[in-house]
């Protein structure tokens, strides 16, 4: 096995101490001279059509200084992100409850608002829809293009009616899931500066710092070499700084171009929860059906996504829940059918396992219920079921060694007591116990869907001092990413740790590397950083060869170099004097980096072929007490398994696993978002409930590393994969533990206590 230095290991975060000291500089730390603020006026209902917008109140708030509509628009007023219906400004019709219809310039961030406030729009109102169930009905009301379908695809193999037919068991449900807020610390925010070449730097909290640039070209009508993209520190992502902050930076930038000069533009709370991305609320009509001995033979899936009033990225996360439909089980015939629905209400988007806690909350579910109807335990149901290497998805991608399911889920029914616990769920007064397993598989990176946007650049540069600086396309937003890839950087280059600095992304600096999302930033910008440093790799290891021969070396010994050290036969030079020698012959000591995922073959006909170059793998168990008087679920402890490849950071990819799973079981027990006639009635964390630190249960997570030959150091990807599974889990736990099976997400306690009442 190759031995080391830094891949493996748990090295200190690279952003720890900024952090924690506050001196990290995020969005809105940042101040220019002459600076104004922005704010937003927003559509108060759900579906209006604009009479007119007058600032003439506006006007009388001290430090205005400007209204901008659409007329300021110099570009195109479309958003050029997927289907390119969504405008900067809308010019006659905004379509949800908190659509930016205009904004306001002024001296200071109170004035901005103040004035916004004042903004009088007329309007006549329209009527709308919010159900994504009826929009897709025949007779409904059209809000979209023909028949108010965002997009839609199918998986079809093998004669799913004959199978049906055919089998000894079959279960079919019906589930539900509701939105999820990113509840990032930093709300969305942007600061566009014009430059003298009539062009525009923007500062921006994102995860996709190429959509912001897309965007900004778009509307100020520029060429992408008059605008600059520079990722400020971002206070956390989670998928909700993927696409929308392009809309919030092109706003800023549309008021900079308006008024010359440079424009803040910051989130308050309540209108980032009403105006941003969210994740998708889901309905599936799931069926399965098994033969005599248990194997799973037939699979029948309808699922609907609600995409809100714009497409957005609705096609690409539909399209991710859709492969993943059926589960990650050998199934001969499958039939699958998806869609996302157009609603009057906001956008939904990226988010953390991006179409697939949805429908795995639906599948997980039935699967239980298919095991106890074929009389077999849970677990030992899924071991007959799983895909393996070897195995064929559903899509009839042939899986290859890098798979560890089988071994995850073993592993876990044992560290979990799981054999004893779930034959003998137990009651203690009002307080039942009991315990639930569910499994995953999740397509790295983008997929052949997303394949034209998987690509990413990386420019090492090894200083004259030997300090390495590292640029890429991909964005830290908490996860780690600053961190993982410098110990990938100084593995390539054998040069110390400390001496590696990533910055972050600088859309000058490097091409194009599409979103930083999907669990692909170790696996694409790694590689591209290997590319890239792998030249100069072998300009300093031949140059320590030189020099340690030099050296009176024994040259019959291999050369070995670890820890920012080259030895060999007893002569040893560090890199920094290797960098300098390097320097002295002029030596070429940057390049570029360029990293392609492989192809796909997946057809969109029929949803037959392979549709990610890899898989990463997760299983859960959650232990759960629920109270029979009032419903009350309480989380006592999740054991997770993970095969993600090989482990760059063990400590961090801890920390990943702990906080998905908070944020799975956050979503599974309390996040409940609320729209009424249209309108959102609870914006804010008083009344939309998220899991704190207190909340948390016990942690047991294991990683089983299986290699991906063609990771970076054979690693995958983690960091959508530890909250896909949590729902379920604790689902099927509420119903080991008492016998209530709730089939809709948010598990609440009203529904547990309808439940076991019968209702």
């Amino acid at each position: 096995m190759e031995k080391l230095s830094y891949v493996g290991k748990s090295l200190p975060r690279k952003d720890a101490l900024i952090k924690a000291t506050g001196r990290a500089a995020y969005t809105d730390d940042r101040e220019f001279a002459g600076m104004l603020h922005a704010a937003a006026v927003r559509s108060p209902r759900p579906r209006i059509r604009i009479l007119s917008i007058s600032d003439a109140k506006a006007k009388k708030v001290a430090g205005y200084v400007t209204l901008v509509t659409y007329r300021d628009i110099k570009g195109v007023n479309k958003w050029p992100v997927v289907m390119h219906d969504y405008p900067f400004l809308p010019e006659k019709e905004a379509r949800f409850a908190g659509e930016t219809v205009a904004l306001v310039v002024a001296r200071t961030a109170r004035a901005a608002r103040r004035a916004a406030a004042l903004v009088e729009i007329k309007f006549k109102e329209l009527p709308y829809i919010d159900d994504p169930l009826k929009a897709l009905e025949k007779g409904s009301l059209k809000i979209y293009g023909k028949d108010n379908i965002l997009s839609s695809f199918v998986i079809k193999r093998g004669s799913v009616d004959e199978a049906f037919k055919k089998a000894a068991f079959t279960v079919e449900g019906e589930f539900s899931t509701n939105y999820q807020v990113h509840a990032y610390l930093e709300t969305q925010g942007a600061i566009a500066l014009p430059e003298s070449d009539g062009g525009m730097t923007v500062h921006s909290t994102t995860q996709c710092p190429f959509y912001v640039l897309d965007a900004v070209a778009a509307v100020l009508g520029v060429p992408y070499n008059k605008v600059k993209v520079l990722q400020t520190v971002t206070g956390g992502g989670f998928g909700g700084k993927e696409d929308v902050p392009a809309l919030v930076a092109s706003h800023a930038a549309l008021c900079a171009a308006r008024t010359g000069r440079p424009v803040k533009l910051i989130y308050g709370r309540k209108e980032d929860f009403q105006s941003m991305s969210k994740r998708h609320p889901g309905w599936a009509r799931v069926a399965y059906g098994a033969d005599k001995n248990g194997k799973i033979t037939a699979c029948r899936v309808k699922y609907v996504l609600d995409g809100g009033a714009y497409c957005t990225l609705s096609p690409i996360v539909l399209w991710r829940g859709t492969v993943h439909a059926a589960g990650p089980y050998k199934i001969a015939n499958v039939d699958i059918k998806t869609y996302a629905a157009a609603t009057n209400k906001v956008p939904a988007g990226a988010f953390r396992g991006f179409g697939q806690p949805q429908i795995c909350f639906a599948q997980e579910s039935l699967i239980d219920e298919l095991a106890q109807k074929a009389g077999m335990d849970p677990v030992q149901f899924r071991l007959k079921n799983l895909l393996n290497p070897g195995d064929k998805t559903v899509t009839g991608q042939k899986l290859n060694s890098s798979c560890g399911l089988g071994e995850l889920v073993q592993t876990l029914r044992k560290r979990s007591g799981w054999d004893k616990k779930v034959k003998s769920p137990s009651v203690k007064g009002d307080i039942a116990t009991g315990i639930g397993f569910s499994a995953a598989y999740y397509g790295v990176g983008l997929g052949a869907k997303g394949r034209y946007l998987d690509r990413a650049g990386a420019l090492v540069n090894v200083y004259k001092d030997s300090s390495v600086g590292v640029n890429v396309g991909n964005a830290e937003m908490g996860q780690g990413a600053l961190t993982v890839l410098a110990q990938i950087a100084a593995e390539t280059l054998n040069a110390p740790y400390e001496s590696v600095k990533v910055e972050e992304v600088d859309s000058s600096k490097v091409p194009d590397s599409g979103p930083t999302v999907a669990s692909r930033t170790t696996l694409m910008s790694g590689n591209a950083i290997i590319e890239a440093a792998t030249p100069i790799r072998e300009r300093v290891f031949k140059t320590a060869h030189d020099m340690l021969v030099l050296l009176g070396a024994d040259t019959s010994q291999k050369m070995t170099a670890a820890g920012g050290v080259f030895s060999m036969g007893g002569r040893s030079v560090a890199f920094k004097q290797v960098v300098a020698e390097c320097w002295g012959r002029r030596l070429k000591m940057s390049e570029q980096g360029w990293y392609a995922a492989p192809r796909t073959t997946f057809k969109m006909e029929d949803g037959q072929g392979d549709a990610y170059v890899i898989y990463s793998y997760s299983a859960d168990a959650a232990e759960v007490e629920v109270d029979l008087k009032t419903g009350v679920t309480k989380i006592k402890k999740i054991w997770a398994a993970y095969d993600v490849g090989k482990i760059v950071n063990p400590r961090l990819a801890a920390g990943q696993a702990e906080g998905g799973i908070l944020q799975g079981m956050s979503w599974a027990l309390y996040e409940n978002l609320i729209y009424k006639n249209g309108v959102m009635v609870n914006p804010n964390f008083t009344d939309y409930v998220i899991a704190t630190t207190k909340d948390k249960p016990e942690y047991d997570i294991t990683f089983i590393e299986k290699p991906y030959k063609e990771g970076p150091y054979h690693a995958k990807g983690m960091g959508e994969v530890p909250l896909i599974g949590v729902a379920p889990a604790v689902a099927n736990a509420i119903k080991n533990a008492c016998g209530a099976r709730v089939n809709s997400v948010p598990l609440l306690p009203e529904k547990v206590w309808k439940k076991l009442q019968g209702a």
